[in-house]
């Protein structure tokens, strides 16, 4: 809680240093010998309204929270353009007669959002294939996480991927988490679930939690509990994994972890991943659904072979996908990645939560082949 505080105020202050930076920035655009000519008040009067402006109309269009993430990525934009012009003056190599410095920064913001929009609005397929000495079949996984159902698409577009998914003939789908969000509509809630159901697969398919499944605000704010959730999900058969594990075929284990954040947010509990393999055969292939990559170094000692995860977002928006990785937020922010005999993989997800805009990743889907061999 205490991170989330300071986050949160850091990201106040910054937005008012980004407003006021692009408050002044922006009237160097105009000629300057009329800005010249404006009296103090108008000048602060001008700029007032260029900044409240720009955030008010983004948050009309969208919601505060993307006017604020527009804000900071114009300003810090602007910023840096404002500096490699500077340096170049410095050099004594050019001399800018006008303020092109505001005119490149206005044209970088303007593309790399809206790059950020069709990263986000878009879905990829992101295919993986790993290799195992265990005596497995050969295994086609369709993994997506955190769906958000209602924010970059309703029901309708999402029976849509699903049938692009389908038509990679999966042997089995995983579906790690936030599959629907706060802002989802229950109808939209129970078609998502019917078009789940109607897909055609040989081992079936499985769902766990994630942090939003449950709802921050209560079953009254979207009109259905966790619980009406889950039982939309069985009545399409769909398998709920809580802190389960189940031999699919008598091949290879699935393991479905609770969230973290029924611990960290909700101060219950979940097996740990001694629990949850002291029982297993060994010699078996044993993959792990966890929404959050958070616990790499158990699921490595307990030598499980595959992890999936979501969560992250892919890290959302550079450079602060960058910082996500120095600070450690998760083990892994996006990507494969191998310790020891355990492949971990975490994906950016097929949607979006309130952020509008990924320009450090994109959204996917993932198919993941499992084949024997080295």
């Amino acid at each position: 809680m205490t991170m989330w505080i300071i986050i949160m105020w850091t990201v106040i202050v910054l937005f008012a240093v980004s407003l006021g930076y692009l408050g002044i920035s922006v009237p160097k655009l105009l000629n300057p010998e009329t800005v010249a000519a404006w009296s103090k008040t108008k000048y602060i009067l001008f700029c007032s309204l260029v900044a409240i402006g720009f955030a008010g109309a983004i948050a009309l269009c969208l919601d505060i929270v993307n006017a604020i993430v527009c804000v900071l990525y114009f300003a810090m934009i602007w910023a840096a353009t404002d500096f490699v012009f500077w340096a170049v003056q410095k050099t004594g190599l050019f001399t800018f007669e006008h303020y092109y410095a505001g005119w490149t920064a206005l044209a970088i913001g303007v593309l790399a959002l809206s790059a950020g929009w069709y990263l986000d609005h878009h879905v990829w397929q992101t295919s993986y294939e790993l290799k195992t000495a265990k005596d497995v079949p050969d295994l086609k996984v369709a993994m997506f996480a955190d769906s958000h159902i209602g924010t970059t698409f309703d029901a309708e577009g999402f029976a849509k991927h699903l049938e692009t998914i389908q038509a990679q003939n999966p042997d089995i789908v995983v579906v790690v988490g936030d599959y629907v969000d706060d802002g989802t509509k229950k109808e939209d809630m129970i078609k998502s679930s019917e078009a789940l159901g109607r897909m055609k697969t040989k081992y079936g398919v499985f769902f766990v939690s994630g942090n939003h499944d449950k709802g921050y605000y209560g079953p009254a704010y979207r009109g259905f509990s966790e619980q009406e959730l889950f039982d939309e999900l069985q009545k399409n058969n769909i398998k709920i994994l809580r802190d389960e594990t189940v031999s699919i075929n008598d091949a290879f284990y699935l393991i479905g972890r609770r969230d973290f954040s029924e611990v960290k947010e909700r101060k219950g509990a979940r097996k740990s991943m001694e629990e949850l393999v002291k029982d297993l055969d060994k010699s078996k292939y044993m993959i792990v659904l966890d929404h959050q990559p958070t616990d790499f170094k158990k699921q490595a000692e307990a030598k499980v072979d595959l992890v999936l995860c979501g969560h992250t977002h892919g890290g959302q928006l550079f450079p602060f996908n960058q910082v996500g990785k120095w600070i450690k937020a998760n083990d892994l922010i996006y990507g494969h990645e191998k310790r020891d005999e355990t492949n971990f993989i975490v994906t950016s997800g097929i949607s979006d939560w309130a952020i509008k805009f990924k320009t450090g990743t994109k959204s996917e889907y993932v198919m993941i082949d499992i084949k024997k061999g080295k």
